[in-house]
């Protein structure tokens, strides 16, 4: 029987990966990282350059300031994001809660485990900074923990982020 819940866990677990659209990276085996870490050189100029800190460029050309958020809406879009984060202060889950995001500098919650890139990536979480981040997070911070692939459509960016600001006023 705990053999049928421990499958059973894994499977869940499976799942909540693949609905950020996560991978699980470190069930790779220890010899796989050898040949990576010799051609570590190569890998590094193939690596996508650091995006600026105030740089709010998106991939698609849209920019937040010319969309008007729906809040609703980005609740409904939100239930995509709610296997990894919450938007009640101080609980964290596989990611960071997101409550208070807008104004504060990324990396920064207390008791979360963030990447070295995140830490080190100099963001403070404004509106138009977010939008740029949720089109392709690894895009914006090359070296996240954050698997998820991103939010394609400018609306459904902007409509996550008028549902941010609202629901954690």
């Amino acid at each position: 029987m705990s053999n049928l819940r421990g499958y059973l866990g894994l499977i869940a677990l499976s799942a909540a990966l693949a609905a950020c659209g996560g991978k699980k990276e470190e069930a790779a085996a220890p010899a796989a990282e050898a040949p990576a870490a010799a051609a570590a050189p190569a890998a590094d100029a193939a690596a996508p350059a650091k995006i600026a800190a105030d740089d709010v460029t998106t991939l698609d050309g849209t920019k937040f300031a010319d969309m008007k958020g729906d809040a609703k809406h980005g609740e409904a879009v939100f239930t995509q994001c709610k296997t990894c984060h919450v938007i009640d202060p101080g609980v964290n889950r596989i990611g960071p809660s997101l409550h208070g995001i807008i104004g504060r500098k990324s990396g920064q919650i207390a008791g979360f485990s963030y990447s070295t890139a995140n830490k080190e990536s100099g963001i403070t979480w404004t509106p138009a900074k977010l939008y740029q981040y949720l089109e392709k997070p690894a895009r914006v911070v090359p070296g996240t923990k954050m698997a998820f692939a991103g939010l394609p459509q400018g609306q459904d960016r902007a409509d996550v982020i008028a549902y941010l600001t609202e629901a954690t006023k």
